[in-house]
């Protein structure tokens, strides 16, 4: 029998705010970690992305708000401002079901932080989202007051490690009452991580749920050797064959996103930018349009393959491997989210075989394919490829025996009595060739 939310004994209004926003079964991760948080255990979870983690704290601490106290109950940090606002959106969805009295306020740079001090002055928000950044600066302030939190969530937390965050958010922790819940959500956990856990954190639950395939079977994961090819002009075919939803095309810089980009757009296709080189308020433009499905593809560095959720991403392409192999997941993980297909397509150089073998043996399946008359058809596998190439150095089987052989009858020194021999031959044709003139003059 598959588990319903009912069996967490959650309160009427959070059942129909779920069943509004269509959830009514638990994820791997929800299902193993919501009694322990709703227990109030310190709880480190690591699964993949899309594995449901934000709900995973996000319902218990609506839970546990007490609505009649204006004070901070619940602090929840991300490592950008897309992640951090994508947070308050999720939790803002549920809120206007449950409660909509509870107070949410998302604090993140790039944002009036005068204004923010000031309306602080004025009332406290019951939950505080936000970039590590900001949230620590609003506190140094003396205006946004911490210490009356309950719960303390670091989401993303290896990417705020990354960054360079995680000391604002040790910083954020000493500010707040030791007797509190600390919840640590990441899809790794870094060694360097492991201080800050030790030193915050009280008999927490460990919990690494393992996917059940790295690449969601809904998502179908293709292969595309680009040698010898113009790689701009393959993705503008593969872009627009059929009819793509929503499409994302990861690369690894703001400089190749802007050449992308720029040659998408010269060939008339409705298509948006997204990294870290463009201001904060332009980004959050930008991402607004993407999800108001203005824009049919997105050109994006790996900021945007971190835990942001744009619903409705029908295909993946990875203009160029990630320099980090581990965002490749992160990445094809934007797409067949909900039980929904998706369609990844991975172009790849011969410079890039290296990083294709390391994704097959984290165990990634791909299905190598090229386009024949505008149409996707199999390919013959890399893996042949290679093996032909290799054998084509190889002798004919018939001629290997022949060449051992031939080396065991070779004596030490063979070179050197073959290359006597042969001048020995050489003087014996000279002598005889002096006798034959010498015969010749006598007859004249």
């Amino acid at each position: 029998m598959a588990a319903t939310f009912k069996q967490f004994n959650f309160s009427p209004q959070m059942i129909q705010a779920l069943d509004k926003i269509g959830f009514t079964t638990p994820t791997s991760v929800q299902e193993k970690l919501l009694p322990a948080v709703l227990s109030g255990r310190d709880v480190v979870g690591q699964s993949q992305t899309g594995s449901g983690k934000t709900h995973t704290f996000l319902i218990p601490i609506l839970e546990k708000i007490d609505v009649n106290s204006q004070k901070v109950q619940a602090v929840v940090t991300a490592p950008s401002r897309e992640l951090a606002t994508q947070l308050y959106q999720a939790f803002e969805q549920l809120v206007a079901t449950y409660d909509p009295d509870i107070m949410v306020h998302n604090y993140v740079g790039g944002t009036d932080k005068a204004r923010q001090i000031e309306k602080l002055q004025h009332h406290q928000p019951q939950i505080v989202i936000g970039t590590p950044g900001r949230i620590l600066d609003l506190i140094t302030a003396n205006a946004l007051q911490v210490q009356t939190a309950k719960t303390f969530v670091v989401d993303e937390a290896d990417m705020t490690l990354d960054l360079g965050f995680l000391p604002d958010v040790d910083k954020i922790a000493g500010k707040m009452p030791k007797e509190l819940q600390i919840l640590v959500f990441s899809a790794t956990i870094p060694p360097k991580l492991q201080p800050f856990l030790r030193k915050y954190l009280h008999n927490p639950l460990f919990e690494q749920i393992q996917p059940k395939t790295l690449i969601p079977e809904t998502i179908h994961n293709y292969l595309y050797f680009t040698q010898g090819r113009d790689k701009n002009a393959l993705l503008y075919r593969l872009l627009t064959m059929g009819e793509p939803y929503l499409v994302l095309i990861f690369a690894n810089t703001k400089e190749k996103v802007d050449e992308v980009y720029d040659f998408l757009k010269h060939n008339g296709l409705n298509v948006a930018k997204v990294h870290g080189g463009i201001q904060a308020r332009e980004r959050k433009r930008v991402m607004k349009a993407v999800v108001n499905l203005q824009y049919q593809y997105v050109v994006a560095t790996d900021l945007a393959a971190r835990g942001i959720d744009i619903p409705g991403v029908s295909h993946v392409v990875n203009y160029e491997l990630p320099s980090d192999l581990e965002f490749f997941i992160h990445r094809v993980g934007r797409t067949g989210r909900n039980g929904m297909s998706g369609v990844a397509y991975t172009l790849y150089g011969p410079d890039e075989t290296r990083g294709v073998d390391a994704l097959e043996k984290m165990g990634i399946s791909f299905e190598s394919v090229r386009l024949k008359d505008g149409v996707l058809v199999p390919a013959k596998d890399r893996h042949q490829r290679e093996n032909r190439h290799a054998k084509g150095n190889e002798l004919e089987p018939s001629l290997k025996g022949y060449v051992k052989k031939a080396k065991r009858k070779r004596k030490p020194g063979y070179k050197r009595k073959i290359k006597a021999a042969i001048q020995e031959d050489a003087r014996q044709k000279r002598k005889i060739e002096q006798r034959r003139l010498k015969r010749k003059k006598r007859k004249g």
